[in-house]
């Protein structure tokens, strides 16, 4: 492969059948404790994609994941939820798997191997150069990530990755390349573990960082929340009356007029 691929290291442990149930959660364990660290290690790379997805997206950009399977997942798990934590619209931030939907519940075989799909999924969104597309593979092999970036590159499309080996074919071609080594895995090669988790902490980066850059949240509360159910609902009352000082009569009274946190308290502002 002409680099090293720790994802696929043997595991620093072995005879795991052999071992009771307590024994693997404290080995499983101590190795979970170490994924934030190595996030921690790529704070500048992950500095630098988040400050280019921000300016995009204020100049009407969206932002692009996209992976196979766990990683392909695991990015269409965090752009479906912006929607109903900062109340944008869907076509924001909008997560693609190999083999499409159906590859959310089933891996679908060798659909990351396609050269051609990759593109062809971006082209179904009518990606130009205002949007940022980022690859996700804890391996930085999987064809299906690496020919879509490499298209976006041809079209002057800014590209970023997340990929846990150094100098992985993705990391050279990402424009952006954000690599959180997390080293070998509890079970050989199981990358849904430790690189899985790392992409987990790396994407809430992404998103919570950059919504808050575009002025989706006040203070600390999630003001253009969407009122799904009734547990944000009751939050969005709490938060109008914390805010305003008012009973709770008064704040569910405006959040059921103006249906959104944000304009309840901006509105009652302006009125008084």
């Amino acid at each position: 492969m002409g680099f090293n691929k720790i994802t696929e290291q043997d595991s620093n442990y072995n005879q795991l059948e052999t071992m009771g149930v307590s024994e693997l959660l404290s080995h499983i364990n101590h190795e979970d404790k170490t994924v934030p660290l190595a996030v921690e290690k790529a704070l500048p790379q992950i500095e630098a994609l988040i400050t280019v997805i921000v300016e995009k997206l204020k100049n009407g950009g969206r932002l692009f994941y996209m992976g196979a399977g766990t990683s392909g997942r695991l990015g269409i798990l965090d752009a479906s939820e912006c929607p109903p934590t900062f109340g944008v619209s869907s076509n924001l931030v909008i997560g693609l798997i190999a083999g499409g939907d159906k590859a959310i519940r089933n891996a679908v075989e060798f659909a990351e191997d396609s050269l051609t799909q990759g593109w062809e999924d971006l082209k179904k969104h009518s990606i130009s150069n205002k949007d940022v597309v980022v690859g996700i593979a804890a391996s930085g092999t999987t064809p299906y990530v690496i020919s879509a970036l490499k298209t976006c590159n041809e079209n002057g499309i800014i590209t970023g990755c997340i990929t846990s080996n150094h100098n992985s074919p993705l990391s050279k071609t990402a424009q952006f390349p954000i690599e959180v080594i997390v080293g070998p895995e509890f079970v050989t090669g199981s990358s849904r573990m430790k690189a899985g988790t790392a992409q987990k902490l790396v994407l809430n980066m992404i998103s919570t960082t950059t919504m808050i850059q575009l002025g989706r949240i006040k203070g600390n509360k999630m003001v253009d929340m969407q009122l799904s159910n009734n547990k944000l609902v009751d939050r969005g009352v709490r938060m109008i009356m914390t805010e305003l000082n008012l009973t709770e009569e008064k704040a569910k009274e405006l959040l059921h007029t103006y249906k959104n946190v944000r304009s309840a308290i901006k509105h009652f502002k302006n009125e008084n």
